[in-house]
């Protein structure tokens, strides 16, 4: 890994170090997925967590939690949810004559949304504010969420009976889509043996305070990106907006979520300057959500975004 002397021995970087030890005790086996993870986290954004059942989604989503000192809700989404469950409710007070506000679980910095495509679409709109404005409306005014805040949203894409599916306007609010894939036969065999969610999970400790987390959001944009590497960003997507297979492409505020995660996968690295393997490492996991497929079936198989992402990864050329 290169590292510029610049920020070597950074303080707030150590920190990022610190965190993704902490998360490492706990999920093993997979070190580009906690990249991601801290990827999303340091470029302020929220992150869907979409895989089979028992890869540890959940248990990734914890282990970031009780390793920030942040306030943290788990909001399990079923059918019955309703938006108010997790905005709030306002109550009459017989006492006063006045209606008094119940804050709901969205008010907390870190916001775990597991099974988020089991609940309906109302209720999911609830959270598209959220997400998307940093505030929530009740009783005809908005309240301000509590920065830093971020979603963990998590969702099985192999079952479809009782699920509903996110829509594109709700899916561009994601900035990464994470895929974890089974472990390898020795890190399975770790997990046999240790178990780490009923054990190291319950005694991770916070080691990011929230001024650190909110100091390192802030210097993210500030880290160099050359000209020629904004270039090829434009030039990979605006082949998804032409591309013959696909009837969606990546949206300018993918564009924008796309070049805030390239700058904070460089600090992650120890550079404050992005190379084009920073871009090349996260174009699927920011784009492939963002995009939409058309019908199109090729020697038997059908296309999916990761490989029409792939093909135009290996044409474009990589600036110098």
């Amino acid at each position: 890994m290169e590292v510029n002397l610049q920020l070597a021995g950074d303080p707030l970087l150590d920190k990022v170090a610190e965190l993704r030890s902490n998360i490492d005790r706990v999920f093993l086996g997979k070190p580009n997925t906690v990249t991601q993870v801290l990827v999303g986290l340091m470029s302020r954004g929220h992150l869907l967590i979409e895989d089979a059942p028992g890869v540890g989604k959940t248990v990734l989503a914890r282990a970031l939690a009780r390793s920030l000192d942040l306030s943290f809700s788990r909001i399990q989404l079923t059918p019955d949810l309703l938006p108010s469950d997790i905005i709030g409710v306002s109550i009459y007070d017989a006492k006063t004559g006045t209606f008094e506000f119940k804050r709901g679980p969205i008010f907390a910095h870190v916001i775990l949304a597991d099974e988020i495509n089991r609940t309906t679409p109302r209720t999911q709109s609830a959270l598209l504010e959220a997400m998307n404005e940093a505030q929530v409306s009740v009783d005809g005014r908005s309240l301000k969420l509590e920065q830093p805040f971020l979603v963990i949203a998590t969702q099985n894409p192999f079952e479809f009976e009782g699920t509903y599916f996110l829509p594109e306007n709700q899916l561009d609010r994601f900035a990464l889509r994470i895929r974890i894939g089974y472990p390898s036969r020795e890190v399975e065999a770790r997990i046999i043996r240790e178990d780490p969610s009923k054990t190291a999970l319950d005694s991770l400790r916070p080691v990011m305070r929230r001024e650190d987390l909110i100091a390192i959001q802030d210097r993210v944009p500030r880290i160099r990106i050359d000209d020629r590497l904004v270039q090829y960003v434009l030039d990979l997507l605006e082949i998804t907006r032409e591309h013959e297979h696909l009837e969606l492409g990546v949206s300018p505020r993918g564009t924008l979520a796309f070049i805030r995660a390239a700058q904070a996968a460089a600090m992650l690295a120890g550079r404050d300057y992005v190379i084009p393997d920073d871009i090349k490492s996260l174009f699927i996991p920011v784009c492939a959500h963002r995009i939409a497929t058309k019908s199109f079936v090729h020697e038997g198989h059908t296309i999916s975004a990761e490989q029409i992402l792939t093909e135009i990864l290996r044409n474009v050329t990589v600036p110098e």
